[in-house]
């Protein structure tokens, strides 16, 4: 797609509101924040309609940016550790290697006014999502361990000829999607409230205030340190990757039905839910387009909130990390000759074997040899990984421009195989599945016939 640069037009950074006095503290880091050191930021933002009914067009940006700054002024005030930089504390006698997150020594968030000389239909009208996408984040290709000098958070607010778009690059090793998502509903809440109610701006009620406790095993004690003397020795920088072509493809509500009730029939079975269906779909499929040998081993990997399966339970709104990677394995042939029930049992019952004994024994092998997440080498060439959550309520920001036409994410985190389900637009349980992957691959994905038969016509330009 040929398209003009994105222009830059102003920079700032936002701190925290005074109003609200957040703790004075260092923010020590988890065993499931640490390991996320050397992966890419997350990177997700919404495409938004221009509204058409305003009275005053020429400062509708103007206000749009002051009100987006207050706004996350006072989100961040809840959500405080954003605000911070990582800090690395070394010491000899005795030998210690430990990070955290100094919350207050800091600028604060990045925000960035851009702007592109596109329209909304030239970049979702594509079949392939145009790689313009990259350019709406800040913290192209950044890990999270460079957070050290670079801000926790980045908004980068791109305006469009008829429409706007939000990014936000958030650190990984703060926190994950599910924090990510409360950061950015509350943001848009607090952003709805203080238009409608200019008289108590500062007072304005959340609907999911975040819990900063970090979680540790019993027998940890915090900062962990590590055993390490230079974070050369576990920070590795893939700088090239091979290139790939990004899809959307759609799942409406009734194929999602019709897909878990055959996985369900297949295996005789009720347990078999309409993700795990989905995602047995999608791991079969990719390794038909992928054509490897018979006796190749397959893995799916599905990216699993651990809140709920801890005892007792951590809240929705714990913000930190809390994933755990759960995986089904088995040999293309194995996968491709028997029927689609089979692979999402595999994947139903890799997802109930997850439980609170599970991840305190991974927590207890971490802390005895503690492994730092690499793209390089965590992920293999026949692997799928199904990342991010139908579940998370991206639709629900809206930001006085009504409901997002689409959700789009970064350069970051993405490989051949990456999988990253986002909620269908029009709800009611339909899927979107944004496909990372080979340009071979892609084409024959695109040719397979049990794939694109369950896959919906749907077009945001229309609603």
């Amino acid at each position: 797609m040929g398209t003009p640069a994105v222009r830059c037009i102003s920079e700032c950074f936002v701190k925290p509101h005074p109003y609200n006095n957040f703790p004075n503290q260092i923010c020590n880091l988890t065993p499931w924040d640490i390991a996320m050191l050397s992966v890419h930021y997350i990177q997700k933002g919404l495409l938004f309609s221009r509204p058409a009914t305003l009275g005053d067009q020429q400062y509708f940006m103007e206000n749009l940016l002051e009100k987006l700054k207050h706004s996350l002024s006072l989100t961040l005030s809840h959500f405080y550790p954003l605000s911070g930089r990582l800090v690395t504390h070394k010491t000899q006698h005795p030998p210690s290697y430990t990070l955290s997150v100094d919350c207050n020594n800091s600028d604060g968030a990045r925000f960035i006014y851009a702007a592109l000389d596109v329209t909304i239909s030239d970049l979702l009208s594509p079949v392939h999502t145009p790689s313009i996408f990259h350019s709406f984040f800040d913290h192209h290709k950044a890990l999270n361990h460079d957070g050290h000098t670079m801000p926790l958070l980045s908004i980068q607010v791109t305006e469009l000829v008829d429409g706007v778009f939000i990014g936000c690059s958030m650190n990984h090793s703060v926190g994950d999607g599910t924090s990510y998502w409360n950061f950015f509903n509350t943001w848009s809440q607090i952003f709805q409230a203080q238009s409608q109610a200019e008289s108590h701006e500062y007072d304005v009620p959340i609907s999911h205030p975040p819990l900063h406790n970090r979680w540790f095993p019993n027998n940890c004690t915090p900062p962990i340190s590590l055993p390490f003397k230079h974070h050369g020795e576990f920070i590795e920088r893939s700088e090239k990757r091979p290139l790939l072509r990004e899809r959307i493809f759609h799942f409406s509500a009734e194929s999602i039905a019709k897909l878990k009730a055959k996985a369900n029939s297949e295996s005789n079975t009720t347990q078999i839910s309409s993700f795990q269906s989905l995602s047995a779909l999608v791991w079969r499929s990719i390794t038909r387009a992928r054509s490897p040998p018979s006796d190749q081993i397959t893995i799916c990997r599905l990216a699993a909130n651990s809140r709920s399966r801890m005892e007792p339970p951590l809240p929705e709104e714990y913000f930190g990390n809390c994933l755990h990677a759960v995986s089904a394995e088995t040999t293309k042939g194995e996968l491709l000759e028997n029927d689609l029930g089979w692979a999402a049992w595999k994947l139903h019952m890799a997802v109930a074997n997850l439980s609170n004994r599970v991840v305190l024994q991974y927590l207890q092998e971490w802390l005895e040899s503690p492994l730092i997440y690499q793209m390089g080498r965590f992920f293999d060439p026949y692997c799928v990984m199904m990342g991010s959550s139908p579940r998370f309520n991206m639709y629900g920001s809206e930001f006085g421009m009504g409901k997002a036409v689409a959700a789009r994410s970064g350069y970051a985190n993405k490989f051949d195989g990456k999988v990253s389900s986002y909620p269908g637009r029009e709800g009611g349980g339909s899927i979107d599945l944004e496909v990372c992957l080979l340009p071979h691959t892609m084409s024959a994905l695109e040719s397979d016939e049990e794939f694109m038969n369950a896959v919906s016509v749907f077009n945001p330009l229309l609603f």
